[in-house]
């Protein structure tokens, strides 16, 4: 990886950037939030689109690694309350590192497992985490679960500064930042052991790769990107529980993954796009139809996950390399001048 590579994605990350800080101070306070929500999902879907796109190793269970950043940053925010904005940082740097650490021990274990085997793994993990709250309650506090103590915008941004466009900035940060080091990561050495590891093992061992290596180090930078991205989601809800993570979160994240295009950074941003447009959408529906409470309630449960199996299929029958895909598609199918 080159010097120009750098400064490619610089040129990219710049002016990404600029838009995110105009759409903040165009969008009202609840589209707001609603851009904050995508910049966390997208460190997470990012990270997931390395891993399984890149690396063909399947998780179900990163919704659980999100659960372990959030609870990470919501227990050092709370130990450190009162102290000062750069808490924050800290907070969100344990998380990462905590994270990273169960990625780890995830990595290790699934590097020796293939296919329904490894996803059976990453299930376990996501059907751990709620037992676990339950098991500790005096740490995590159960069902309940905890408040996160935060520190207002800073005061240099004025006594007024809208809470939510401050959630936002923070959001992107992280999703930037994840997108910039993840774009000179798979774009150098690291990126094609990945590719090479996915597409043949036996052919990468000959080579001199160390497919376990390769696939615990793919795990490991996966799991820290949805550490940070659990981490900003315990930030833009103040608080984080066992029902914030549900095993429907994990199963989410992979079909958006897999929408917007498995193994590219741009299918990642459309999926963590579609994981808030497509259920604020279905609520839309939902408020939209007039029903008896009970089954409205079981629509706002099970309306959205049919919403995402149906496109789904769809976008896998037009698009069979995901909406990343489409630029590629109608330029193929444009007929010559």
């Amino acid at each position: 990886m080159t010097g120009r590579t750098w400064l490619r994605h610089l040129a990219f990350l710049l002016p990404a950037a600029v838009a995110v800080l105009a759409l903040t101070y165009l969008l009202p306070p609840f589209r707001t939030y609603q851009l904050a929500t995508v910049g966390a999902y997208l460190c997470v879907t990012a990270g997931l689109t390395v891993l399984t796109g890149l690396n063909g190793q399947l998780s179900l269970g990163h919704g659980a690694l999100m659960a372990t950043g959030a609870y990470t940053l919501a227990l050092t925010q709370n130990a450190l309350a009162g102290r000062g904005q750069w808490t924050l940082l800290v907070s969100t740097a344990a998380a990462v590192v905590v994270t990273t650490a169960v990625g780890a021990v995830i990595g290790c274990a699934a590097a020796r497992l293939r296919g329904p085997y490894l996803a059976g793994l990453t299930l376990a993990v996501a059907v751990v985490v709620p037992s676990v709250t339950s098991t500790f309650e005096s740490v995590f506090n159960s069902d309940q679960g905890l408040s996160v103590a935060l520190d207002p915008p800073p005061l240099a941004l004025g006594a007024t500064f809208p809470y939510e466009r401050w959630q936002a900035w923070l959001s992107w940060a992280g999703a930037l930042l994840t997108l910039f080091l993840l774009a000179n990561l798979v774009r150098g050495r690291f990126g094609r052991n990945l590719r090479a590891v996915r597409d043949d093992e036996a052919a990468a061992r000959l080579a001199g790769i160390s497919v376990a290596r390769t696939q615990v180090s793919a795990f490991v930078v996966s799991a820290a990107c949805a550490g940070l991205g659990g981490a900003l989601f315990a930030v833009l809800a103040q608080s984080v529980s066992p029902g914030a993570f549900p095993l429907t979160l994990s199963l989410f994240l992979l079909m958006a993954v897999v929408i917007g295009g498995l193994g590219s950074l741009t299918g990642a941003v459309c999926g963590a796009v579609l994981l808030v447009a497509l259920p604020a959408a279905t609520h839309s529906l939902t408020d939209a139809v007039h029903v008896s409470p009970a089954v409205a309630q079981r629509l706002e449960g099970n309306l959205p996950l049919a919403v995402f199996g149906v496109v789904l299929i769809v976008v896998m029958l037009a698009l069979p390399g995901g909406l990343a895909s489409l630029g590629r598609t109608l330029r193929r199918e444009r007929p010559d001048p």
